[in-house]
């Protein structure tokens, strides 16, 4: 049986989750539209998952993917916050701005509450950033039916998710905007375009695979396809629909020629991810040895970014991107989606 079979959607796409860019709005959007939406997790207390949830329910019955990190929460360093606020020092000068040593409030990874809060409602897919939960959290979740999907970023990865009862797995090529999915290895040489990684992950496991990165039009759904990926999945060319909750200074920088300059950064979370160049970047280097581990960089970002932000610029904003942003335009989710499978039998 097919991915899309099992699932019961009717089309190969899968909308990836896009925490702080999106809530229940595209989800629905994409999920009614027959594709399979996604409600980003990481960043949503149980109680506020729930409610968006119940939301996304009462706009739609087709399946629905949940999706959460499952890191290791690190240990606040307060040495290795101090010397985050001393790199950012002279940016909290420039805008008159009183650093603040607080550890902030981080990403959350999934957990037996978040299980809990979760079974109710039996989404058909819960799936993994960073590996996969511990295996009791597995079986409780395929208890319920669901299928658990994880990202992988190498063959390595790939055979592990496999492995440890991943039922598909998502091939994440260098190209994906957000976060990296790496969790083996934090040797960003290792990393894959998706057009190299894809056939490989295929030939190395049995369970159905999911090609992410880069993917932004019908003809790059369809290589996916036919290197062996059952479904794609795109999260750039949605980044500007009216269902998603994107900045309007986002927005804006997606259909610039900003959107021509993407670099791997770990400024934002403490971990590499995919996004538009920012003054940050080029002025600490996208990569950073002075940024603490994640989540804990975001918190001292914060107030910056709010600052400039207030006056019009995005110095100091996250902007997540792919490397393809050719495919996002401000059309409904639902046009998004029948454009990307245009041409499909």
């Amino acid at each position: 049986m097919t991915l899309l079979h099992r699932l019961g959607i009717d089309y190969p796409v899968f909308q990836a989750p896009m925490a702080g860019v999106q809530g229940a709005a595209l989800a629905a959007a994409v999920s009614q539209a027959g594709g399979l939406g996604a409600l980003p997790c990481a960043m949503l207390s149980p109680d506020a998952m729930v409610e968006e949830i119940a939301r996304i329910r009462a706009c739609t019955t087709r399946p629905l993917n949940v999706n959460f990190f499952c890191h290791t929460p690190p240990w606040v360093e307060p040495a290795a916050l101090a010397r985050w606020q001393d790199a950012l020092a002279p940016y909290y000068a420039e805008l008159g701005l009183t650093p603040d040593t607080s550890p902030g409030v981080g990403r959350r990874p999934f957990d037996a509450a978040a299980c809990e809060a979760l079974a109710p409602f039996r989404p058909e897919v819960v799936s993994f950033h960073f590996g996969l939960p511990s295996r009791e959290l597995v079986e409780r979740v395929k208890a319920w039916g669901a299928l658990v999907v994880s990202s992988a970023t190498t063959v390595e990865e790939a055979r592990w998710l496999e492995a440890n009862g991943a039922d598909a797995i998502i091939a994440q090529g260098l190209e994906a905007g957000g976060h990296r999915g790496m969790f083996l290895t934090d040797d960003l040489t290792t990393q894959l375009g998706t057009f190299a990684l894809l056939p490989q992950v295929a030939a190395a496991v049995k369970v159905p695979v999911i090609a992410a990165g880069g993917i932004a039009d019908a003809r790059g759904v369809q290589a996916a396809l036919a290197l062996g990926a059952q479904a794609v999945q795109v999260g750039t060319a949605f980044l500007c629909c009216p269902e998603a909750t994107t900045a309007r200074l986002h927005r804006q920088a997606l259909q610039s020629q900003a959107a021509a300059h993407t670099a791997l950064t770990n400024l934002y979370s403490g971990r590499p991810a995919r996004g538009i160049v920012t003054r940050l970047m080029r002025e600490l280097g996208p990569l950073s040895a002075a940024a603490p581990p994640f989540p804990l960089a975001a918190a001292a970002i914060a107030p910056l970014r709010s600052a400039a932000e207030a006056a019009g610029s995005t110095d100091f904003s996250p902007l997540w991107a792919g490397q393809n942003a050719s495919g996002c335009r401000e059309e409904p989710a639902a046009s998004v989606l029948r454009a990307l499978v245009a041409g499909l039998d």
